[in-house]
């Protein structure tokens, strides 16, 4: 049953990029342009994340739209980063189920937003230094050839394809002759795969027991980042694992700061579902997934071996707590404008003002044009 659904997650994988070679160029020009503006780029990762609920999904996503080469490797960089903050949506929502009680509500919510702010602390340090000096793209560009080598990809991506998914994808998309529809199919069985997939692993490991998870996963810092990576490898989703210990923390059966380090971990083990979606893809695919593993180190690196350091979110995460039960109006505010709302908002706007200067190309290229005068007399 793994294996199976393995296979259709690698399949879901190739009809993303098989649709996305098959889009009008004009639609492919709209995706990068905006794309091209990384801040833009940063949100729409966000926003896409937060509406599917899972980073593994929209990474996987990401790695086939650049193994297709509809978007450039520089431009996907950002989009990882905002689906970091993106995922932690759904521990965030998990929190709101505690809103009767005051007290629970309030640890529940810290446990559920210390995910968000630490990412978010993440993008604020990493994403200048790569708008800058282009700290991930290096790093993630050497680390690739250095795994790969030059060869990696006439030798590995044919024997793949002529041996699984290839005949499967071609088969059914000369069925479908429309890529709209193929991209969005394959858009929702990535989904449903990624879903099954990491129900069927957590059932294997745990036995469906939160018990288990309890008495096993919690104890020093470094031991919960530890399970926090096995367990969310095991399951390929940091949304399952982070949400789990939300109940946890409300119900004080564990601190604040011991889920902090478990979701520490949990962001590291979440990476092996980009890297797999990558495997026998384009060089610049397996780059776009070392990106994402390199983003959530960097932030492990920063944050876990200083006790003052790894504070803060927890520190940020308790203020917003206490808020959140004071004006329970907050949770949800919190949730429509940094989730949907600004993203939205920034999208649109940035969209608008690429079609307007679009325009204006246009008009000053046809003012420019010059007048043949054999124009005038047809």
């Amino acid at each position: 049953m793994i294996a199976f659904n393995i296979f259709l997650f690698l399949l879901a994988i190739d009809f993303i990029g098989y649709s996305f070679r098959l889009l009008n160029k004009d639609i492919a020009n709209s995706i990068i342009n905006l794309t091209a503006n990384p801040f833009i780029s940063l949100f729409i990762g966000l926003l896409i994340t937060a509406i599917i609920q899972s980073s593994s999904t929209s990474t996987s996503m990401i790695v086939a739209i650049v193994a297709s080469g509809s978007i450039e490797f520089s431009d996907a960089i950002p989009m990882i980063m905002g689906a970091n903050i993106g995922t932690t949506l759904t521990s965030t929502l998990v929190s709101l189920s505690f809103i009767t009680n005051r007290d629970e509500f309030r640890k529940a919510i810290g446990a559920g937003v210390v995910h968000d702010f630490f990412n978010i602390l993440v993008v604020a340090i990493l994403f200048p230094l790569e708008y800058n000096y282009g700290i991930l793209t290096n790093l993630s560009s050497a680390a690739s050839n250095f795994i790969l080598g030059a060869d990696y990809v006439a030798q590995n991506s044919e024997f793949r394809y002529f041996l699984f998914t290839k005949p499967v994808v071609l088969f059914i998309g000369g069925l479908i002759p429309y890529p709209v529809v193929l991209a969005i199919s394959s858009f929702v069985m990535l989904a449903i795969t990624v879903k099954f997939l990491s129900r069927t692993l957590y059932k294997s490991i745990t036995g469906g027991s939160r018990e288990f998870l309890q008495k096993y996963f919690f104890g020093s810092p470094y031991r919960s980042f530890f399970w926090g990576i096995v367990f969310t490898a095991g399951v390929q989703s940091s949304s399952v694992t982070t949400s789990v210990i939300v109940p946890f923390v409300a119900t004080r059966k564990i601190s604040l700061k011991q889920s902090f380090t478990f979701i520490l971990g949990a962001n590291i083990g979440t990476t092996i579902t980009a890297l797999i979606a990558a495997l026998f893809k384009s060089e610049a695919a397996v780059s776009i997934a070392l990106v994402h593993l390199f983003f959530n180190l960097i932030g492990v690196l920063i944050f876990l071996p200083f006790p003052i350091i790894r504070n803060i979110p927890v520190k940020m995460a308790k203020s917003f707590g206490r808020l959140a039960m004071r004006f329970r109006i907050a949770g949800f505010a919190y949730i429509i404008f940094t989730f949907f709302l600004i993203p939205f908002v920034l999208i649109s706007f940035n969209k608008e003002e690429g079609n307007e200067k679009e325009v204006d190309v246009k008009i000053e290229e046809s003012l420019n044009k010059p007048v043949n005068p054999t124009d005038s007399l047809d």
